[in-house]
């Protein structure tokens, strides 16, 4: 049995979303390591002079802690 950890990261860009995500998943790697899935939850854009300059998401990262035996 794994024991999995959630954190939740605030993420942004100027091109994408999903520019965002891969930006903010590398950052966190970098502290966490065996992550195994990202969940975006929240997107918003800020908007200037009629177009969109920076895009945000907020993401839960989940990944393992470690492993455990179970008893029987």
């Amino acid at each position: 049995m794994s024991i999995l950890k959630v954190i939740e990261i605030l993420c942004s860009s100027k091109t994408s979303w999903q520019d965002g995500a891969q930006k903010g998943i590398a950052k966190a790697w970098k502290s966490v390591k065996h992550v195994r899935s990202v969940y975006v939850h929240d997107q918003s854009a800020t908007v200037s002079i009629g177009f969109y300059n920076r895009i945000s998401n907020k993401s839960k990262i989940n990944f393992r802690t470690r492993i455990v035996s179970c008893p029987e």
